[in-house]
């Protein structure tokens, strides 16, 4: 991720962060007054967060005391926009933050722990690997507010139309792949060369971009290798779409998708929604949604992600306590069933999938995945370290360098992001 920005955006940052009102004073309101506390909600703009502004009013409306003012600031900027916000001691109280950022922002002392707050008040009713996701050094730092994680989704007409069923591996795969392009014409899978959509053929090979508890920098060892060498062969054969290294990729392969121009992606649950706007899937129930192939190893599994919520830990005290009483209203069961209503996003805790919930057949088709999601390690640079492998993976697969090549500029690259790693 971007470290730096320029004096510029500085600027706009810490205007915005002003809003926050947050290191000063235990409230820095009226004599009397509400307590007002500012959220950095960093959701999609126009699809989610109308919800969020909704259940915002729905907190006020319960809580006359507490006002919470609402800012949306965009995914791409926010991590950025808080670091700077924070280092100035003027940051928003409440921030929807990334799961990776959780551990560099916490180092960094910017977060509260939340253990044993009104915030983390229901801790058991959450999935134990998103609590465990939320932890630096053995305190947590966010309360799970969205998850997501990658799954094998596909087109069960064409499937059927060709005779084969979901593959299992990735060998299943390339075999599938072939018999539904004789069989229906259409290109049976096409791959993603983003280092995020990469990372299932490293878990299916019992590794890592790095190995956190060792400190070893492992994206060149011959576990990684022949992962990414079973993610470069889905590229060239019958019914595999040769790779697409433009900068709309995504849209590119999201679009043949959802109008039957291939059979099968690699994708996740915040595309559900726009699934069933594609012309293949006016019917939901022809989504299908299955984990990840497997590696050699036998192990299918892809990388959690989704956001927490997290408080501030340079707001006042009354500030603080305003927004642990919000996080726990938005974390609820309640407001969680009615995000993942309005929003189709998948829960963090069990008891708000239900059944209305599971009705919608993408929320529940990955909620079936989840169980194999891989939470990532504990490391502050490690969200960054795909990087390297976002501007590798395109040359590799392009035939521009070789696998070896590629994969040795990716392991000096993130060396010099976790310098005290070895090779």
């Amino acid at each position: 991720m971007r470290r730096g920005i320029a004096a510029t955006a500085l600027v706009a940052s810490l205007a915005l962060a002003a809003t926050a009102c947050g290191g000063d004073g235990d409230s820095g309101d009226s004599a009397g007054g509400p307590v007002t506390i500012t959220w950095w909600d960093t959701s999609n703009a126009t699809n989610e967060a109308p919800t969020y502004q909704a259940l915002v009013k729905e907190f006020e409306a319960a809580n006359k005391d507490i006002k919470v003012e609402y800012v949306n600031v965009p995914f791409d900027q926010a991590q950025n926009k808080f670091d700077t916000a924070a280092g100035a001691s003027g940051a928003p109280d409440v921030l929807r933050s990334e799961v990776g950022w959780t551990p560099a922002f916490a180092k960094k002392g910017f977060f509260l722990p939340l253990d044993g707050t009104d915030a983390l008040a229901e801790q058991d009713k959450f999935k134990p690997n998103l609590i465990e996701q939320a932890k630096y050094e053995g305190k947590t730092y966010g309360v799970p507010f969205t998850t997501d994680t990658l799954a094998f989704v596909y087109n069960k007409e064409l499937f059927e139309k060709a005779g084969v069923e979901a593959p299992k591996t990735w060998d299943d795969l390339k075999k599938a792949a072939a018999t539904i392009k004789d069989k229906t014409g259409v290109d049976g899978y096409w791959g993603s060369t983003a280092g995020y959509y990469a990372q299932p053929f490293l878990y299916g090979e019992g590794t890592d971009m790095v190995d956190a508890d060792a400190k070893k920098v492992t994206v060149r060892s011959p576990e990684a290798q022949k992962a990414y060498g079973t993610w470069l062969d889905l590229f060239d054969g019958k019914g595999l779409h040769k790779a697409d290294v433009t900068a709309d990729a995504y849209t590119h392969i999201q679009d043949a998708f959802v109008n039957g121009k291939v059979a099968s992606i690699i994708q996740g649950p915040w595309e559900i929604t726009n699934f069933y706007k594609g012309s293949a899937f006016k019917d939901k129930n022809n989504l299908g949604i299955v984990p990840v192939p497997a590696g050699s190893t036998g192990k299918a599994g892809a990388p959690t992600g989704g956001h927490n919520l997290s408080v501030y830990a340079g707001s006042g005290k009354d500030k603080q306590a305003a927004a642990l009483k919000f996080v726990n209203f938005m974390t609820s069961a309640k407001a969680q069933e009615t995000i993942a209503l309005k929003n189709s996003t998948l829960p963090t805790r069990d008891d708000a999938y239900t059944d209305k919930v599971k009705a919608d057949p993408g929320i529940a088709g990955y909620q079936t995945v989840l169980s194999a999601a891989q939470p990532r390690p504990a490391l502050p640079e490690y969200s960054s370290l795909w990087g390297p492998l976002d501007d590798e993976l395109p040359q590799i697969a392009s035939g521009k360098e070789s696998l070896d090549k590629g994969l040795g500029d990716a392991e000096t690259a993130i060396a010099k992001l976790v310098p005290d790693f070895s090779k």
